[in-house]
C-alpha cells in the first residue's frame, strides 16, 4: 500500500484536497469517485527522509509522453472520425497504424486495449497525466455521460489550437527582443574585457591616472574576467532561491498582483488571462459543465494566483445567486470587455456562447498589445544598447586624451 495525495472537485464545485492509502494509483482515483467526487490530480505523497533518493528515482530520461501539437492532432483526428460515424476502437485502430512516431502510437494503442477492456475514454485517458491534461479528461467525462463526445473533441481540439497559437504568438515575438539583448551584453562584455584592458599598459607606463570612469570600467571587466564564473553561478543560485519563493502561495499572489498592475506589461497579462479564462469557461459550459464545477476547472488551470483569487470570489458570489460578472468585476483583475459580455451572457442565458465570443476578442487583443510592445522594446533595447556602448567609448576617448594631454 502506498500513500497518495488528491485534488479532487465536489458535486457542490469545491476544490479539495487529501490523501488516501491504495495499492496504486487507479485505486486512488476509483476511491475519489465513490465519494462522488470528480479527481483532478493524484500524485504519490513521498516521505521527506529520503529526498535525494526519491528525486533520483522520480526521474525519467525517457519521453513517453505526447508532445501537446500531438495530442490536439490526435484529438482532431479522432474526433473527425467519429463524427463520420466510426466507432471508437475503430478510430483508435486507424490512429495507432497512422501513429507518426513510436511515442504516440505506444500511447494510442494503450488507450485502445483500455477502452477494448471495458474502460471509458475518460479513464484511458486519465491513465496518461503527461500527455493529456485534466481539463481534457474532464471534458472527455462530461461529453461521455452527454452523448456527445466527438462534438467534445472537436471543442477540445480548437481549445488546444488557440492556447497554442496564443502561446506561439508571445514566444515568437520575443525571439528578436532577445536576440537584442544577447548581442547588446555580448558586446558590452567584450568592451570591458577585451578592448579597455589593451590600454592600460600605455597608462602604466606613462605614469598616467586614469580617468575615474575608465578606471571603473577596467575594474568591471576585470572583475568579469577573473570571477565571471562564479558570478554566473550566484546567479542560477538566485534564480533558483527566487523559483523556490515562488512556489509559495504568499509571494506568488504578491508577484501575480504585482505583474498586473505594470503600466504596459499588466494589460498584456490581463489580456491572456481574460482570453484564457473565458476560453476554457465557454468550452467547459458548452460540454454540460456546470457553472461551478466549470469554475473549480478554470481556476487550476488559469496559472495566476490574482486571478484565482478572484475566481474563488466570483464562485462563491455565483453559489449565493448574485452572479458570476459582478464578482469578478470587483476583482480589477480582468478587462471590463470580458465583464461586460459575461454580464450579457448571464442576462440572455447564453454565457457559455458569450465567454467563447469574449475569448475571440481577447486573443485578438492580446495579438495587437504583443506588436505593439514588441514595436516599443526594440527601439528601447537598441537605444539603451547604443548608450551602454557610447559609454565606455567615450570612457575610452577621455583616456586616450588625458595621454596626449600628458605627452604634450
Amino acid at each position: 500500500m502506498a500513500s497518495y495525495r488528491f485534488t479532487a472537485i465536489t458535486p457542490a464545485g469545491v476544490l479539495v484536497r487529501g490523501t488516501t492509502e491504495a495499492a496504486d494509483e487507479a485505486e486512488a482515483v476509483a476511491f475519489i469517485r465513490r465519494q462522488g467526487n470528480i479527481p483532478m490530480r493524484t500524485e504519490t505523497a513521498r516521505g521527506s527522509g529520503g529526498g535525494l533518493l526519491d528525486a533520483l528515482r522520480g526521474l525519467d530520461f525517457t519521453r513517453s509522453n505526447m508532445r501537446r501539437g500531438e495530442v490536439t492532432h490526435f484529438t482532431r483526428e479522432l474526433a473527425v472520425m467519429l463524427g463520420a460515424g466510426q466507432d471508437l476502437d475503430r478510430a483508435l485502430r486507424f490512429l495507432d497504424e497512422t501513429a507518426p512516431n513510436p511515442r504516440v502510437r505506444t500511447v494510442i494503442a494503450s488507450l485502445r486495449d483500455q477502452v477494448r477492456d471495458g474502460a471509458t475514454l475518460h479513464a484511458a485517458l486519465a491513465k496518461h497525466p503527461g500527455s493529456f491534461p485534466r481539463l481534457h479528461v474532464g471534458l472527455v467525462r462530461a461529453a461521455e455521460a452527454g452523448g456527445n463526445l466527438a462534438a467534445t473533441l472537436e471543442r477540445i481540439a480548437t481549445l488546444m489550437e488557440r492556447e497554442r497559437a496564443l502561446t506561439a504568438t508571445l514566444q515568437s515575438a520575443m525571439i528578436y527582443p532577445s536576440m537584442l539583448i544577447f548581442a547588446a551584453v555580448g558586446a558590452i562584455v567584450l568592451l570591458l574585457t577585451e578592448v579597455l584592458p589593451q590600454f592600460t599598459p600605455l597608462f602604466e607606463q606613462n605614469g598616467a591616472k586614469l580617468p575615474t570612469s575608465t578606471q571603473l570600467l577596467i575594474d568591471a571587466g576585470a572583475l568579469i574576467s577573473h570571477d565571471g564564473v562564479w558570478l554566473l553561478l550566484a546567479l542560477a543560485a538566485l534564480g533558483l532561491l527566487a523559483r523556490q519563493a515562488l512556489r509559495q502561495e504568499g509571494p506568488r499572489a504578491r508577484l501575480d498582483r504585482f505583474a498586473l498592475r505594470l503600466p504596459i506589461l499588466g494589460s498584456l497579462l490581463s489580456e491572456v488571462l481574460a482570453s484564457r479564462f473565458t476560453r476554457t469557461l465557454g468550452t467547459l459550459l458548452i460540454n454540460g459543465v456546470p457553472l461551478i464545477a466549470a469554475l473549480g476547472i478554470v481556476r487550476n488551470v488559469i496559472g495566476n494566483r490574482a486571478g484565482m483569487a478572484a475566481i474563488d470570489g466570483a464562485t462563491e458570489s455565483a453559489k449565493g445567486g448574485a452572479g458570476l460578472s459582478r464578482a469578478l468585476g470587483v476583482s480589477g483583475i480582468f478587462p471590463a470587455r470580458m465583464i461586460h459580455l459575461l454580464r450579457l451572457g448571464e442576462e440572455t442565458a447564453q454565457l457559455g456562447p458569450m465567454a467563447l465570443r469574449a475569448a475571440e476578442i481577447h486573443e485578438e487583443s492580446t495579438r495587437i498589445k504583443v506588436q505593439r510592445l514588441v514595436a516599443l522594446l526594440v527601439p528601447v533595447i537598441t537605444i539603451v544598447m547604443g548608450a551602454a556602448v557610447a559609454g565606455i567609448v567615450s570612457s575610452l576617448l577621455l583616456a586616450m586624451l588625458s595621454l596626449n594631454d600628458l605627452a604634450q
